[in-house]
C-alpha cells in the first residue's frame, strides 16, 4: 500500500525505550484516528484533488441520510463524498482515477470482531484448508497430494474451518484413511475443539507412544494393546490439541511474512478490510507480533488490525498484564495496527471450553480470586478487555465479579463478552448496565448438530440469541473466531445469520432469531467497529470515514440464500488503496510474491475463497456422495464427479476425464 496521511503514527519497536515510544504515540494516535470527524460531517471532506471515484454502482453506505448511492469519491484515504454519478463526477480532476463499477454492489469493508489473524497469518502457508471442499473423497485426495509435496520434517496440517457435515459422505475421515493417504509424512487434522487426528508418522514426530500419559483435561486414545490410535480427545480442554500442534516445525521469518501477506490477500478476496485479533495461546507479546509490526512499518498491511493481549501461562497472568501495562496502552500504534486491550484470555481458570461433544465444564473455584486483580488492574488503567465466555453459567460469575470491581473502580471504557452462545436475558441486561458489548461468531454453523444432539433442538433455537441482544440495544459485533474451529469466511457467517442454517444444512432457529440481510451486514461492518473503539471512523461509507470498501462479484441483497456463501469481492479498497482486484477489475490487482516455501499448499490448491466462488449452488443437506448407488459409476473409468467441483476437467488423464463426466461408459 502507498503512504497516506492516515498512517502518521507508527508502532513502537522492541528495545530499551519501548514504553516511551509506544505510550507516547497513543495519545497522538487517538487524535489522528478521530481527527477527520472532529467537526460535523459534510458531503465532502475538503476541496483537495479527489484521488479515486467509483461510479455506476449500487453502493450500500449505512449512512441514514443517503443509504444507497451510485457513486463515491475517495480522497487521502477517506470517503470524500457520496451521491449520484453526476454530482460525484463533478469532483474529478486531471489526476483523479475513475472506475466504472458496471452496476455492481458495493458495501463497507467487512470487519471481523473476533478472529486470530496474527497467529493464522504465521501459519497460513503451511495449512491445507478444507473449507468449501464438498466431499471427503476430495479432502483425502488433497491430503495425499500435499503429503507427497511436503518435505521432511514438515507436517501436513488441516487446522479447523471444516465440518464433516459439509461433506457429501456426511462423516469424518477414519484414521485408516489418513494413514493410507499419508503413510510417511506427519499429518495433524484438527476437528473443532474436540479432536485431533494424527497418522502414525505424526505420533512418532510428536513423541506420543504407549507410555505417554494423558494430560489434564485430555485423552490419548489407545487400542486394546495399549498403543495410541492417533485420536487425541479434548475432555474438555483443548490444551492436548494445541500443545501437540505446537510440536510441529515453524516457518522461517521471511516465510512467515510471506504467509501473513497471502492470508491477508485471502481476507481481501472475501471483502474483509478490518479485524480484531483476540490473541491466542502461544501468541506471545511482543515477540510474535514482529511480523505484523514489520508489515505495518513497510506499508504492506492490507487489513486493519486491532489486537488484544492474551495471558499466556497459568499462574502468571497477572504478571503478564502488569508488564504489558508498563509497556503499552490501548490505541498505541498506527491506524493499520493498534493495541486494543486485554483478553480474550485473562486467566486460564476462567476458560469454559465450548466443546459441545462434552458436558459443560464448571469454572475452577479459584477463578474469582485469580481474575479479580486482573480486571481491577485493567479498570484502573482504563484498558478495554474481553473475555471468552460460552455458557450463561460462566457469564453469570464473570458479571458478578465485574460488578464488584466496577463498584470500586468504575469502568471508563468498553468490555466485551466473547461468544455468549447460551446467555440469558438477565445477563444481557447486566452487560448493558455495565456498558459492555457482545461479540458473536458463527461457531454454531460448525457445531450446531452437536449442540442439538446434547441439549436439544429447542435449546438451539436461541443459541446465541442475537435478535434479543439487538432488541435490547446492546452493542453487538459479528465475527468468526477463525481459524481453529470455524472458517475465516465471513459469507459463511452471513449465511448462518440470515438463514439460521449450519454448513451441513441443518436449520437451527425460528424466524425470531434469524436476521434480515441488512442487519446481519451491519453487524459485520458498523457493529464490529464499536469493539475496537473505531465506530466514529469506520463501518459506514460516509464523508470523513475510512475509505474501506468491497465491490462484490454477486449482489448480496439479491442472490438466493444458498448463493450468499458464494460471494467474493472483485475489488477491495483499504484506506483508499486497492489491495485486491479480480474479474473486470483484475488490471488493478497489486502484485504479490508467490507463496513460500515452494511446497506450500497455497501454491497448489485453490484457496477456500477460490473454491467458494466456483462451487455449484446446492444445499449441504441435499448433496449426494457420488458413491451411493449413483447410476453413473464405471468400473473401468472410475467415478470422481467431485473433481469437477473444485478443479478444471482433468483432460490429461483418460480415466479421470471420463470419471468426472460420469461415465457409465459414457465414452462408448
Amino acid at each position: 500500500m502507498s503512504d497516506s496521511p492516515e498512517r502518521e503514527v507508527e508502532s513502537g519497536i522492541a528495545g530499551p525505550t519501548r514504553r516511551q515510544v509506544i505510550k507516547g504515540s497513543a495519545a497522538f494516535g487517538a487524535l489522528t484516528l478521530l481527527g477527520p470527524l472532529a467537526g460535523k460531517a459534510s458531503e465532502s471532506t475538503g476541496s483537495a484533488v479527489t484521488d479515486l471515484i467509483l461510479r455506476n454502482g449500487v453502493i450500500t453506505t449505512f449512512d441514514p441520510r443517503q443509504p444507497e448511492v451510485t457513486a463515491i469519491a475517495l480522497q487521502k484515504g477517506l470517503v470524500q463524498a457520496i451521491g449520484n454519478d453526476r454530482d460525484i463526477m463533478a469532483l474529478a480532476g486531471g489526476e483523479t482515477q475513475v472506475i466504472d463499477l458496471g452496476g455492481k454492489r458495493v458495501i463497507p469493508g467487512l470487519n471481523d470482531s473476533h478472529t486470530h489473524l496474527i497467529r493464522g497469518g504465521l501459519n497460513y502457508n503451511m495449512e491445507l484448508r478444507w473449507e468449501n471442499v464438498p466431499s471427503l473423497a476430495d479432502a483425502l485426495r488433497m491430503l495425499k497430494d500435499q503429503a507427497e509435496r511436503t518435505p521432511a520434517p514438515q507436517w501436513v496440517r488441516v487446522v479447523g474451518g471444516w465440518s464433516e457435515f459439509q461433506f457429501a459422505e456426511r462423516r469424518m475421515p477414519t484414521l485408516a484413511e489418513i494413514n493410507q493417504a499419508a503413510p510417511d509424512t506427519p499429518v495433524f487434522i484438527l476437528h473443532l475443539y474436540a479432536h485431533a487426528l494424527l497418522n502414525r508418522a505424526a505420533l512418532k514426530a510428536a513423541g506420543i507412544d504407549r507410555n505417554t500419559p494423558n494430560p489434564p483435561g485430555g485423552v490419548i486414545e489407545k487400542d486394546s494393546k495399549g498403543e495410541p490410535t492417533g485420536m487425541l480427545i479434548a475432555k474438555p480442554s483443548a490444551l492436548i490439541l494445541y500443545s501437540t500442534l505446537a510440536k510441529g516445525p515453524k516457518l522461517p521469518l521471511q516465510d512467515q511474512i510471506n504467509s501473513t501477506r497471502h492470508y491477508m490477500r485471502e481476507m481481501n478476496r472475501l471483502g474483509i478490510t478490518s479485524v480484531i485479533d483476540a490473541g491466542g495461546g502461544g501468541q506471545n507479546y511482543p515477540d510474535d507480533y514482529e511480523v505484523v509490526q514489520k508489515l505495518d512499518r513497510d506499508n504492506q498491511l492490507t487489513v486493519r488490525i486491532a489486537y488484544n493481549l492474551f495471558a499466556q501461562k497459568a499462574g502468571s497472568e497477572l504478571s503478564d498484564y502488569e508488564r504489558w501495562v508498563a509497556m503499552t496502552e490501548p490505541g498505541a500504534g498506527s491506524t493499520m495496527l493498534r493495541m486494543n486491550g486485554g483478553g480474550e484470555n485473562l486467566t486460564w481458570s476462567a476458560a469454559d471450553f465450548e466443546n459441545f461433544l462434552e458436558p459443560r465444564p464448571d469454572l475452577a473455584p479459584t477463578m474469582e480470586k485469580e481474575l479479580e486483580p486482573i480486571v481491577t488492574l485493567l479498570a484502573e488503567n482504563e484498558w478495554p478487555f474481553r473475555i471468552h465466555a460460552t455458557y450463561d453459567e460462566s457469564i453469570d460469575r464473570f458479571l458478578t465479579l465485574f460488578e464488584r470491581v466496577n463498584g470500586k473502580t468504575p469502568f471508563k471504557t468498553r468490555f466485551i463478552i466473547d461468544h455468549a452462545e447460551t446467555i440469558s436475558e438477565r445477563n444481557m441486561e447486566r452487560i448493558k448496565a455495565l456498558g459492555g458489548g457482545i461479540a458473536t461468531q458463527h461457531r454454531m454453523a460448525f457445531q450446531g448438530e452437536y449442540f442439538v444432539d446434547r441439549y436439544g433442538a429447542d435449546a438451539a433455537k436461541t443459541t446465541p440469541p442475537i435478535a434479543k441482544m439487538l432488541a435490547m440495544d446492546l452493542p453487538v459485533g459479528a465475527g468468526t473466531d477463525a481459524t481453529r474451529v470455524a472458517s475465516y469466511d465471513p459469507w459463511t457467517a452471513l449465511y448462518w445469520m440470515a438463514t439460521g442454517k449450519t454448513v451441513g444444512g441443518l436449520s437451527l432457529y425460528d424466524r425470531e432469531n434469524i436476521l434480515d440481510r441488512a442487519t446481519a451486514l451491519r453487524l459485520w461492518t458498523a457493529g464490529s467497529a464499536w469493539f475496537s473503539g473505531e465506530d466514529k471512523v469506520k463501518g459506514t461509507l460516509r464523508p470523513g470515514q475510512y475509505a474501506d470498501l468491497a465491490v462484490l462479484a454477486q449482489d448480496y441483497f439479491k442472490v438466493s440464500d444458498d448463493a450468499i456463501r458464494q460471494i467474493i469481492s472483485e475489488l477491495t479498497i483499504v484506506g483508499g488503496n486497492i489491495v485486491y482486484a479480480a474479474g473486470p477489475f483484475s488490471r488493478f490487482d497489486p502484485p504479490l510474491p508467490p507463496a513460500s516455501p515452494g511446497w506450500s499448499p497455497v501454491r497448489s490448491e485453490p484457496s477456500p475463497a477460490m473454491r467458494q466462488a466456483r462451487a455449484p449452488l446446492r444445499s449441504g443437506a441435499t448433496q449426494r456422495a457420488c458413491h451411493d448407488s449413483c447410476a453413473s459409476t464405471c468400473a473401468l473409468h472410475g467415478h470422481n464427479h467431485q473433481i469437477a467441483w473444485n478443479s478444471p476437467i482433468p483432460v490429461g488423464s483418460p480415466r479421470d476425464f471420463w470419471g468426472v463426466l460420469g461415465c457409465s461408459c459414457f465414452a462408448f
